[in-house]
């Protein structure tokens, strides 16, 4: 809310965004494997059937069970947050954005003789111009 009243009080107008897939972007920095499960470890198994199929297993209960490697950050994953941040962080200083050395989500410019700020959170990014 404070933000919202110093916006309001600047003039400045407000934009938010989401990048879809944003984690889908990242590469994994480190091997980290998962299993999936049942109807998922079936689907995978049928998009490529001669590479996946010697590769499932079945529990005692004749559940099916894939273990795979992520080669990119997966959503809710611990490394997944940190490792969209630094991609996001790199291209933004590539376009000349300087990040803030008080609060490293957000990333200030000058374009036009106006400031451009950009502040990601959790749940999206907001510009501030």
């Amino acid at each position: 809310m404070l933000l919202c009243a110093i916006d309001a009080k600047e003039g400045r107008y407000t934009i938010v965004a989401d990048i879809p897939g944003a984690f889908l972007h990242a590469d994994m920095d480190e091997d980290i494997q998962m299993i999936l499960e049942c109807t998922i470890a079936k689907l995978i198994v049928k998009l490529e059937p001669s590479l996946y199929r010697k590769h499932i297993w079945y529990t005692q209960k004749c559940k099916p069970m894939l273990y795979v490697q992520l080669k990119k950050a997966l959503y809710r994953t611990l490394q997944a947050a940190l490792l969209f941040w630094k991609l996001l962080s790199d291209t933004l200083q590539e376009w000349g954005f300087e990040i803030n050395p008080y609060d490293q989500c957000v990333a200030n410019k000058i374009i036009e003789v106006k400031q451009c700020m950009l502040e990601s959170s959790h749940d999206g990014c907001l510009l501030f111009l």
